[in-house]
């Protein structure tokens, strides 16, 4: 899922971009930053779930954040947050370093 920000911050749209199987998902940036892009959003934070409960970051997920972050700059859409949510918990890459 995405949320599309505008320059003070404020949620202008929120889409699902992507429905993964029970154990993966294929994220392509040009996907999440096309509706980006449409909407003229300033910023956006991505979110997914993680079936199994556990909000640990995978390394497919660290990999899908750092291509995310670097389109946006590309784009100048920035990526303020990718957002891991388990069974009752959730984890920050920015807040792990990764952004």
């Amino acid at each position: 899922m995405a949320l599309y920000l505008d320059t003070k911050n404020q949620v202008i749209h929120r889409q699902t971009i992507f429905i993964g199987s029970l154990n993966s998902s294929i994220v392509h940036p040009r996907e999440v930053f096309k509706e980006a892009i449409k909407r003229s959003a300033a910023s956006i934070i991505c979110a997914h779930n993680h079936p199994s409960g556990d909000p640990s970051p995978s390394n497919e997920d660290i990999h899908v954040t750092k291509r995310l972050f670097e389109s946006g700059k590309v784009l100048g859409i920035e990526l303020l947050d990718h957002i891991v949510i388990g069974d009752q918990k959730f984890i920050s890459l920015k807040e792990k370093g990764y952004l």
